[in-house]
């Protein structure tokens, strides 16, 4: 059957739906490479972002506590450098060796705020280095304490509340963020986030984006000034996995890479978290993936696999239940326009885990 001029434009515009995250998840695949001043560089798994690279200077915006980068230095570029990483563990130490294992001198070098990290580093002209950032004790089995949060939207100018607050408790170790930094996820707003978390938080916050940050360019000012949306690291012998769900469904690519995740820690703790939930819990308001089918079948794979904890986003409460025997948890009190009536507020999750224990707690911290 001929389709008409309406029915072609209808099938075109389909097709184009069908995988709304691609070209996403295709740009998360060039996270944290960069060349400038002689140096190139690349960090494994895209845990870090390129904010600039230039002759003897190289600042990342970290978006894991622990990374490892390699940095190429070609023969007639300057040896003395200086490594800045922004969003870092406030404990972080750089080590720097040679493939041969020869280790680099590397100086601490003060700065101000306690999630910026600089160190000068004496490279090697014509050979790769390693670059491993991580804070003492990334690689033990002890049990710790993180904050989840989501939904700061429109609340960006109050959101220095919350950073207060999760300041009065040292034990947190870092912030995961379930999506929708900002309103529109435009240049400006993702900086004035991290101008902010910088300001005000005494811990770093590693995020993966929500819809609100595809409202510009599909996310590509996420994707420079962030990192990946779909990614996955190791603290404290707990994997940590955060994929792109901002469109109600998960790419084909990034269900592969859950694949591997999931496998990678079948018999260890893993928390996953993403901002649109797979099934939302009250079920009236389609706060859920789009697909039935693909809900399920995502949620009956995370349990099989052994997932410890699921958390969310998205809709603007709290609320506790269950994916399939895991236990979840929808936060999405960043500041966005709450639900009416529900009386929650303002606030975010103090979770306690361990890589023998699981979830040991996930208590609720109210902010108002």
């Amino acid at each position: 059957m001929r389709l008409g001029s309406v029915g072609v434009v209808s099938a075109l515009l389909l097709a184009g739906c069908l995988r709304p995250a691609e070209n996403r998840a295709m740009r998360d695949l060039k996270v944290g490479q960069a060349e400038g001043g002689g140096l190139s560089l690349v960090v494994e798994d895209g845990l870090a972002a390129v904010r600039g690279v230039e002759s003897g200077g190289v600042t990342l915006w970290g978006n894991a506590p622990v990374f490892t980068a390699r940095a190429t230095l070609d023969a007639s570029a300057t040896t003395n450098w200086l490594i800045t990483v922004r969003n870092a563990m406030p404990d972080a130490q750089l080590v720097a060796e040679l493939e041969d294992g020869e280790l680099l001198a590397v100086e601490p070098v003060p700065h101000s705020i306690r999630t910026v990290k600089t160190w000068r580093v004496q490279l090697r002209a014509g050979a790769v280095a390693k670059l491993h950032v991580a804070p003492p004790g990334w690689d033990s089995a002890e049990p710790f304490r993180f904050a989840a949060l989501a939904d700061v939207q429109e609340a960006l100018p109050r959101v220095g509340d919350i950073y207060a607050r999760l300041s009065k408790d040292p034990t947190l170790r870092f912030i995961l963020f379930s999506g929708d930094l900002t309103e529109n996820g435009t240049r400006e707003q993702l900086l004035e986030f991290q101008e902010r978390l910088e300001a005000g938080s005494p811990i770093p916050l590693y995020a993966t984006l929500g819809n609100h940050e595809t409202f510009s360019k599909d996310a590509e000012e996420y994707t420079a000034l962030v990192g990946r949306g779909n990614q996955s690291f190791i603290f404290q012998g707990v994997r940590f996995t955060v994929v792109d769900s901002s469109n109600g469904t998960l790419d084909p690519i990034v269900e592969e890479q859950l694949d591997g995740w999931l496998a990678s820690s079948r018999h260890g703790t893993h928390v996953v978290s993403m901002h649109v939930p797979p099934q939302d819990p009250v079920g009236l308001r389609g706060g859920g993936f789009a697909n039935r089918g693909e809900s399920a079948s995502l949620v009956g794979k995370l349990a099989r696999e052994g997932v410890d904890l699921t958390l969310y986003g998205h809709i603007h409460s709290y609320y506790s239940f269950t994916n399939a025997g895991i236990p979840a948890f929808i936060s999405g009190g960043g500041g966005a326009i709450p639900e009416t009536f529900d009386g929650v507020g303002r606030h975010y999750l103090a979770v306690d885990v361990g890589a023998n224990e699981g979830l040991r707690e996930a208590a609720l911290v109210r902010v108002d």
